[in-house]
């Protein structure tokens, strides 16, 4: 059994002497771990950072079986924002939280495509409006995806005011009625070119925090990385 696919580098950890243990993200194979002979070593340790752009070749008696990789790298990504905490921690919810959703071994070609476009937008202006949006895919892709398209009452797609806790669906402030103390608010700005300020980031946060916390979380019995919990700690 094998495959080849570039890939980003979700997590490495030792394994055995001058072995690691790596996870790869592949958008054509999923989420996949295996062993990399020589992954440990000071040579490959400053290559093998999460959010590393590899051209990954995954090898295996059986497609049961953990496997092995070899690897080589196309582009860091850490090294470049050691500068930008912000930024830094952006990659480190990105990984962390792919690696907590996604199931091994399941491809999501457009998913991957978009977690690629977002770890190159790190750093840059807007890449936190990016990174919200990116959560909000993250929780489509996985099953719980929200309504934001249109009021789920009157039907009006302009003037959302806020998000249903309880269906992800968003209302109006006419549709909210008397319910609306109830309700979380809609991030301003949330679909529009010139994105979110800094009250519709946190908003956008706190929205999808909510569902990933309340749906996703809940469903999969654990709790969310806490490297999402210090990326949202440094914007709010």
């Amino acid at each position: 059994m094998e495959w080849r696919d570039e890939c980003i580098l979700l997590a490495s950890r030792p394994l055995g002497e001058g072995t690691a243990l790596i996870e790869l993200f592949s958008g054509l194979h999923g989420r996949y771990g295996g062993a990399l002979r020589g992954g440990a070593s000071r040579k490959m340790a400053p290559l093998l950072q999460p959010g590393a752009q590899l051209d990954a070749t995954w090898r295996a008696r059986l497609d049961s079986q953990l496997g092995s990789f070899t690897v080589e790298p196309l582009r860091g990504r850490a090294g470049a924002l050691l500068s930008d905490r912000l930024a830094l921690l952006g990659l480190g919810a990105v990984c962390a939280l792919t690696r907590y959703a996604l199931p091994e071994r399941q491809p999501y070609p457009e998913f991957y495509g978009h977690t690629v476009a977002v770890l190159d937008r790190l750093g840059h202006p807007g890449w936190l409006h990016d990174y919200a949006l990116w959560e909000l895919t993250l929780l489509e892709e996985t099953g719980y995806g929200l309504d934001l398209a249109q009021c789920a009452v009157t039907g009006a797609t302009e003037g959302l005011a806020y998000v249903s806790p309880r269906t992800g669906r968003a209302v109006t402030a006419e549709g909210a009625g008397d319910y609306a103390a109830r309700l979380l608010p809609f991030p301003a700005g949330l679909h529009k070119d010139g994105g979110l300020d800094a009250e519709g980031l946190n908003a956008a946060l706190a929205l999808s925090g909510h569902f990933l916390t309340d749906w996703l979380a809940r469903a999969m019995d654990k709790p969310l990385p806490e490297a999402r919990a210090r990326l949202v700690r440094a914007v709010v």
